[in-house]
């Protein structure tokens, strides 16, 4: 299988916004269908009614009670199925991260690593002239008036310019992603291997950057619960449980699957 192009992966990444928006609009029909039920069936019973205790109409009118609560109940869980693909959508769409199965992650990641080296010789700059009390030198480099002030103010342990802790976590963030973009390169060849333990495939797949489980059938409510604290969740669009490449997931696969399914043969 062959790596797939930044076309290819743009269009996977939005075939998967549009699987959600899909799901949250059907969610939302079936809530409003169910609300509109539950509306219905209760609009029958006179205002104030109560329940006849006693009447030989007591249990149908309680189980027809029960029926208008599980339409209610069904419409809210739906509605909260339609927030939940709506909240993935908003935090997919937002979110900035670059991941490693991106064919761009390489280009991505070096943009990233020029802006946070640019703002690093910046600060280291800007301090060397708050050092100074060179505001003309300040002004020089592109700061407003404003920021200049607030340079020059005495922060809560006194004191001025760009305090060192973030110089420091901006140059822990140039060498995090520096090596990001040396693993990327490592693996930039990997192909994706296939393995059956038990009876289960698991598959090493190097164009999704994924470690995958395919069960025969439903796993127990155990092996489920290892896999999520393990870090691999349920994909439906690949029918198996996931989670990122690596030496942790693909020891994490095989200790789940010998746990619960007999040692490696």
């Amino acid at each position: 299988m062959s790596k797939l192009t930044r076309e290819e992966y743009e269009a996977k990444r939005q075939a998967r916004l549009d699987r959600w928006r899909a799901l949250a609009t059907k969610a939302d029909t079936q809530s409003a269908g169910a609300w509109q039920t539950a509306h219905n069936m209760a609009s029958v019973i006179p205002f104030g009614q109560p329940i006849l205790v006693g009447h030989h109409s007591e249990k149908r009118d309680r189980n027809y009670r029960a029926r208008i609560d599980n339409q209610h109940r069904k419409g809210y869980e739906l509605h909260q199925k339609a927030e939940y693909y709506r909240s993935r959508i908003e935090a997919a769409e937002k979110n900035t991260t670059v991941f490693s199965d991106d064919p761009a992650a390489e280009e991505k990641l070096a943009d990233k690593i020029q802006r946070l080296e640019e703002r690093q010789a910046l600060m280291k700059a800007a301090n060397k002239l708050v050092r100074k009390n060179d505001l003309e030198g300040l002004a020089d480099l592109g700061f407003s008036e404003a920021v200049i002030s607030g340079l020059f103010t005495k922060d809560f342990a006194g004191r001025l310019g760009f305090p060192d802790y973030l110089i420091t976590n901006n140059g822990a963030n140039i060498r995090r992603l520096k090596e990001r973009v040396q693993i990327i390169q490592a693996h930039a060849n990997d192909e994706t291997t296939e393995k059956e333990i038990s009876g289960i495939r698991i598959i090493d797949n190097a164009e999704d950057s994924r470690l995958q489980i395919f069960f025969k059938g439903k796993p127990s409510e155990e092996v489920r619960k290892d896999l999520k604290s393990s870090g691999f969740r349920w994909s439906p669009s690949n029918g198996c449980w996931q989670a990122y490449r690596g030496n942790h997931s693909n020891y994490k696969a095989e200790q789940i699957i010998n746990k619960h399914y007999g040692s490696v043969s």
